[in-house]
């Protein structure tokens, strides 16, 4: 999924404003944009020790700042950077991926009106840092 990557991060560059796409109704800020010859590039940095291998929804985050990076400047960057405290994996921006992506913004979509979606996970933490918390009749904590 990712390849271990040594980054440098005095070339980069905050990202300050939030990149939108109306085409795909998609907003978000990565916490850093990268300029690589022609390319720009998203990093997400994440808190805490590496995995040994990004979590798939940090994949899938990433996988939107570049498809946000794609519709505004009308070409894909070919990979993003996923930064955790002690390594860096460089994720490649593949068709597949932005496939992926574009399929997983349509069940969120579909669930966002939807009458009966349920909890998919069974951790406590996520449901106390959750904004549905107050209204979830499936809450763990």
């Amino acid at each position: 999924m990712g390849r271990v990557t040594y980054v440098d991060t005095g070339a980069w560059g905050r990202c300050e404003r939030p990149l939108f796409s109306n085409r795909y109704r998609l907003t978000g800020r990565p916490d850093y944009l990268v300029e690589s010859g022609r390319d720009l590039i998203p990093v997400e940095v994440k808190s805490g020790r590496a995995p040994r291998q990004p979590y798939p929804a940090h994949i899938l985050q990433l996988a939107a700042y570049c498809l946000l990076v794609e519709d505004q400047e009308g070409r894909a960057p070919r990979h993003g950077i996923l930064k955790y405290d002690d390594q860096a994996f460089e994720v490649d921006y593949t068709p597949g991926l932005r496939m992926e992506l574009i399929q997983a913004l349509e069940h969120l979509r579909q669930d966002l009106v939807a009458r009966d979606v349920h909890r998919n996970h069974e951790e406590a933490g996520r449901c106390q840092g959750c904004g549905y918390r107050d209204r979830c009749e499936e809450r763990l904590a």
